[in-house]
């Protein structure tokens, strides 16, 4: 599909469909931890095991990369993720959430809010995310499916091993964002009208059920 200046685009794609192209049965667990081992896949610090809920209505990605991955907890065990990388991005009403049970006391679950003024968004240059998984209706300008990983260069320095699948296009739009991490780094993360709380629930910026 094609828009009117003739660019290559997906429309309101669903991600686990999405997905299917980006980590595809080819790419096994296995071959990933072999790359761990060998210090070809980069993990920089050990994730906690606990993952964040991250929402925004509108995601504004500009060099977009992605590729598979995996995230080691210190205590050893393994998540197989998709890793997303954005050279930079823009996030309109930013929701991010983390759930701890606190024994004797119930569920707390800890906000993060910001960029929820017009014209003030959040913004971030070299963003990388480890997700499990990922929902909203997604745009790709100029997409490249099936690019060795090693040879990503439009979501910034971020890459992944060689022989492995990965994509990459010129820009990402993706509104009603939701997504579960496991982790984020960034060069820089401007977070405007910042507002941190925190509540005793379970639910964070959606229910479970919103990400099928």
């Amino acid at each position: 599909m094609k828009d009117s200046q003739g660019n290559l685009v997906l429309g309101r794609t669903r991600w686990r469909r999405f997905a299917a192209l980006v980590i595809p049965a080819t790419i096994a667990v296995t071959g990933l931890m072999a790359g761990v081992a060998n210090g070809a896949v980069s993990v920089t610090f050990h994730v906690s095991g606990q993952t964040a809920k991250i929402s925004a209505d509108k995601l504004d990605g500009k060099g977009f990369a992605q590729y598979g991955g995996v995230l080691m907890e210190k205590n050893g065990t393994p998540h197989v993720v998709a890793m997303s990388a954005i050279k930079s991005a823009e996030l309109e009403n930013l929701c991010q959430s983390v759930t701890t049970p606190i024994p004797g006391l119930g569920n707390f679950t800890l906000y993060i809010r910001a960029g929820r003024s017009e014209g003030a968004p959040v913004t971030a240059s070299n963003l990388l995310i480890g997700m499990d998984k990922l929902g909203g209706d997604a745009t790709f300008t100029n997409i490249d499916i099936g690019v060795d990983a090693s040879e990503l260069t439009k979501g910034g320095p971020n890459h992944g091993d060689a022989g492995l699948f990965g994509q990459e296009a010129d820009r990402a739009v993706i509104t009603d964002l939701k997504q579960i991490a496991r982790s984020t780094q960034a060069g820089t993360f401007a977070l405007t009208g910042l507002s941190l709380s925190i509540a005793q629930d379970s639910t964070g910026c959606f229910p479970n059920s919103a990400i099928n």
